[in-house]
Order: structure tokens, then sequence, then C-alpha cells
């Protein structure tokens, strides 16, 4: 797509694993054949393994069917994403963090969507992200520097709506041509990084 292609190093315009969207260019690094593989090998950030698996087996599955997220469940993501932010997070009281995530994942603007989260206190759009993909019924990717390293899309210096929603487009076709769920896609891109560091 246009504005990511501005952001990658190489402007190659060819089209490859995203059919009319615009892929990664030529030197792009990232194994589409080993997503599976690389997914079984995450071993995640900063958190352990227990708190992944009560996110995905618990929190998910209650936040979807309410369509809202309580504030210990909020919490909880917030800490998964990034744990620095928990002061920050902890001052959005039961109320708002309810009216805000109830908005945000039952509105049909995607817009509103991701930037309707960062009303939050402590909510960037990269946690934005980890609130969509994990609690909104439609697949969303989590913005995460690790997974733009694998794709070599460039950080951007701020990001926007039209990054975001083309970032998505991309994980999605990601998603549909590999037949893998953005969780895994998520997790085979943060892996990659993780074992491919650059010196």
């Amino acid at each position: 797509m246009a504005f990511l292609r501005r952001q990658r190093q190489d402007a190659s315009s060819r089209l490859d694993i995203c059919g009319s969207i615009p892929a990664m260019p030529d030197s792009c690094r990232f194994p589409l054949e080993q997503i599976q593989s690389l997914a079984r090998r995450y071993v995640g950030g900063n958190t352990d393994q227990v708190r992944e698996e009560k996110i995905i087996g618990t929190i998910s599955p209650r936040v979807r069917s309410a369509g809202f997220y309580t504030r210990p469940d909020f919490l909880e993501l917030c800490f998964w994403k990034t744990p620095r932010t928990q002061p920050r997070c902890q001052r959005n009281d039961d109320a708002f963090i309810e009216e805000v995530t109830r908005i945000a994942l039952g509105t049909q603007n995607e817009r509103l969507r991701i930037e309707g989260l960062t009303l939050l206190s402590g909510v960037s759009w990269p946690t934005a992200s980890v609130l969509l993909h994990f609690g909104h019924r439609d697949p969303y990717p989590i913005l995460d520097f690790r997974a733009l390293e694998s794709l070599e899309i460039p950080m951007p210096p701020e990001y926007t709506f039209e990054f975001w929603w083309e970032y998505v487009l991309v994980c999605r076709e990601l998603s549909r041509k590999h037949d893998a769920d953005m969780r895994t896609i998520d997790r085979a891109l943060w892996q990659f990084s993780l074992e491919n560091k650059k010196t």
C-alpha cells in the first residue's frame, strides 16, 4: 500500500504475498513458510506464559462476549503489553474503562476503534492494538517494533490511522493466505525478530 511503501527503505512495488496489497520488498528476510514453526517457538516478552494463557483462555472470551473490558481485565492486558505503564493505566476508573472500551469494540468506524482507546490513560497505539487484538471479534495485529522489524517496515516518527490501517490489511492478508490466525502471525513475527536481532 502506498503509505507503507513510502515507509520502507526499499521502495519496490512488486506484488507478492498480499495479492493486490503491495508486499514487503525483495530484501525481506521473514520466512513465510516458517510461520507455524516460528509461532511454536514463541517465548513472549517480559511476561510469563501463564499470563498469556489466562488472557487467551479467560479474558479474551469474556471481553468478546460482554463487549467491553472490566478494569481488572484491562489492567491485565496493559501489564502484559508493557508493565511500566501500570501507574498511568491505574488512573482510569471502572466506569471510564467500560464506556471507552464498549464504544471502541462496538463501533463500525475503524478509526474510532483504535484512536478511541487512546483516551484511556497509559494507552498508546501499541497498547490499543493489544486491546483490539484480544478483545475484538475481527482480527487485529499488535503494533510492536519486533513485528514491524520482521516485515522490514521502519518505525514511523509517530503512529497514524493511515499507517495502522494499512498494517492491519497487510497482516490480515498474511493470515488469510497462510491459513494462520492473527495470534499465530503475531507470535511468528515477534519470534523471528528475536531470533534475528541485528547486531
